[in-house]
């Protein structure tokens, strides 16, 4: 009587594990994007000169299975007089390196301008934005502090507001919005890898962040941008969502996406992150690193032309089997700083603007534990949370 009990009991449970997988494939495939909606916005954009910020994750999927369409295409196959294309970091077709600055130019395809927003300017100017009735935002954000198209946005409204032109963001899940952690940035820091007092992990999707700027007059002067969200359909933050495009050229999986808030702060540091290997931001390692079992050589390839330790034989550790994080992991931050040799230099002058605060820095220097410094960010966590909670358009 007890052993079909127990079978039973595990019977219930294999069951319940196959019904939350089905329902959590079903959910992210159900998932309509913003863009997908044109009889939501092609309206409100007809008769008008629009410009739009855009890069390669600009794209609706196309029901015929005859490839994605990108949004500027779309619209000008729909009647609407696009003028004009804002590029962010890592530029309109998503092929430029990390913090390398992307230039002005024509899209070959359509003939449109390409404007930068990440080369000599980080806002749209008066004169780039004469003649514009309304800007199109459409961008896909990995939820992560130091993911720079949040500053993107925050620059576009800024631009928006003083022109007073209206911007309609179309709106994209968050792949990393089923949680919420991190330092709060302390505005000493500010700087285009974080520009406001929010975790490196916020749980926002890009339209709530756009309302969350404009709600707390974060735009300069305390101005407000005339914003309108195109939401999704059936999407909640604990939505499974997996990219079919590289948002970024050193971001090529779910995997990585999943694990960037965590490795994003060896950015500040002199460890290797995975960048010039086919598996960046899915291992860390350095030539200096205690050999191990593990090992690879950084090469200059897509996204990554002067990847850290180029050329050299990295011992480290492999997180391409790991577990999906529901948290930031400071473990390995940790473990890198201690097999790092005192006459390395560890951190770099980037560190504290990728956390957004000198005290991380610190209390590891200092040995504090993983649990005491993630208890020192509660009270702001719960603070930015109550914020948050204002500006929600999901569940």
């Amino acid at each position: 009587m007890v052993l079909v009990r127990f079978k039973s009991t595990y019977l219930i449970l294999f069951l319940c594990i196959i019904f939350q997988a089905t329902s959590c494939a079903q959910n992210s495939s159900n998932i309509k994007v913003g863009a997908e909606q044109t009889s939501q916005y092609v309206k409100l954009l007809k008769g008008k000169k629009i410009a739009v910020v855009a890069n390669q994750t600009s794209v609706i999927k196309n029901a015929n299975k005859n490839g994605d369409t990108h949004l500027v295409d779309s619209l000008l196959s729909l009647g609407v007089s696009v003028k004009k294309v804002f590029a962010p970091e890592h530029g309109f077709r998503g092929d430029a390196d990390a913090a390398e600055l992307v230039k002005d130019g024509v899209d070959t395809k359509t003939g449109l301008p390409i404007v930068s927003l990440y080369g000599k300017s980080k806002k749209p100017s008066s004169k780039q934005l004469e003649g514009i009735d309304l800007v199109v935002f459409d961008i896909q954000d990995v939820g992560a502090r130091f993911y720079t198209y949040i500053s993107t946005l925050h620059y576009v409204m800024e631009a928006c507001a003083e022109a007073g032109i209206s911007l309609l963001v179309l709106d994209r899940p968050n792949p990393n919005g089923h949680y919420i952690d991190g330092p709060v940035l302390e505005l000493a820091h500010k700087s285009f890898v974080g520009m406001h007092k929010v975790p490196v992990v916020y749980g926002m999707t890009i339209g709530e962040y756009g309302q969350m700027i404009n709600g707390e007059k974060w735009l300069e002067n305390g101005i407000q941008c005339d914003l309108k969200v195109i939401p999704l359909e059936n999407y909640t933050h604990k939505s499974a969502y997996s990219l079919t495009i590289r948002p970024s050229p050193n971001l090529p999986n779910d995997k990585s996406i999943n694990l960037y808030p965590s490795l994003g702060f060896f950015e500040g540091t002199i460890i290797n992150a995975g960048r010039g290997t086919e598996f960046q931001f899915q291992r860390y390692g350095a030539s200096f690193f205690p050999k191990s079992n593990f090992s690879y050589t950084p090469k200059p390839n897509f996204g990554s032309k002067y990847p850290k330790e180029k050329g050299k034989l990295c011992y480290g550790v492999d997180l391409s089997a790991s577990e999906k994080l529901s948290s930031l992991n400071l473990e390995w931050l940790i473990d890198a700083y201690k097999k790092t040799p005192k006459t390395e230099k560890f951190f770099g002058q980037t560190f504290t603007i990728h956390a957004g605060t000198k005290k991380l820095q610190k209390q590891i220097e200092a040995g504090v534990s993983v649990k005491d410094i993630k208890k020192s960010w509660q009270k702001d966590l719960n603070t930015f949370k109550k914020t948050r909670k204002k500006y929600l358009i999901y569940k």
